[in-house]
């Protein structure tokens, strides 16, 4: 995808929020440690438009989708899951939130590996206009390109459990070279996602936003809410925390 000029939203928001509609998908190639990132976008923020169109097509091909009959797997061997980790006189409530997220994380990992492995035969770079496909698009079409392959990631994760107001898609910018990209942002915590950037561009496995520091997040979303990401300030009234 094109990389485009960004201008600043507002004083609040400068260098994290632009203007301009074309998500630059990176080139296989001074920021706050933290970030509110579920922030009341403005009424006249440029990106809603965008969004609340692919959310609008995304909804709709919902219903068209069609998975292909699932193959039958075998029993996995007995000590093909790792045992939840014994803290010494641990109680079983630490014991069961400890294994809960080990898997938790586990899972998100393969994720990350496998798409970002399937994005090497599956990139295709849009043309002239920056489309922001559906999954049903992407799917049809066998592929497409960064904001394309990232709703497998999306998807993927909430179809395998993942709580909808834990995994996001989120717009992010390079402000060394003015590049955007689109991954998907994975809440465990709330001041610092896990990050699963679908074409390896941004970065490959699953590293925090925080490990990341010359990406800034700028747009948070879902099929269904939209919030703006902003430097956090300990004296505003706004959560760290989803509010849908």
């Amino acid at each position: 995808m094109r990389t485009r000029h960004a201008s600043r939203l507002s004083a609040l928001a400068a260098a994290f929020v632009v203007f301009v509609l074309g998500l630059g998908c990176a080139a296989f190639g001074g920021v706050p440690e933290r970030y509110a990132y579920f922030s009341a976008p403005a009424l006249d923020d440029a990106w809603s438009p965008k969004i609340a169109g692919w959310q609008r097509r995304e909804v709709r091909d919902q219903g068209v989708l069609v998975p292909v009959a699932v193959p039958a797997v075998s029993e996995a061997p007995s000590d093909a899951v790792p045992a939840a980790s014994a803290s010494p006189g641990g109680e079983l409530r630490d014991k069961y939130f400890s294994f809960r997220a080990e898997r938790k994380r586990a899972l998100a990992r393969e994720v990350a590996d496998w798409i970002q492995s399937q994005a090497r035969e599956h990139y295709v770079a849009d043309g002239t206009i920056d489309h922001w496909a559906t999954l049903e698009e992407t799917l049809s079409g066998d592929g497409d390109d960064c904001d394309g392959l990232e709703l497998l990631t999306f998807h993927a994760l909430r179809d395998l459990g993942f709580d909808a107001k834990e995994v996001y898609r989120a717009i992010v910018y390079r402000p060394s070279d003015g590049q955007h990209h689109m991954v998907t942002l994975w809440f465990e915590q709330p001041d610092d996602p896990w990050v699963i950037d679908p074409t390896g561009a941004m970065t490959h496995g699953m590293p925090r936003m925080s490990a990341l520091p010359s990406w800034v997040p700028i747009k948070v979303f879902s099929d269904t809410v939209e919030y703006t990401v902003l430097p956090y300030d300990p004296r505003s009234t706004t959560s760290l925390a989803a509010n849908e």
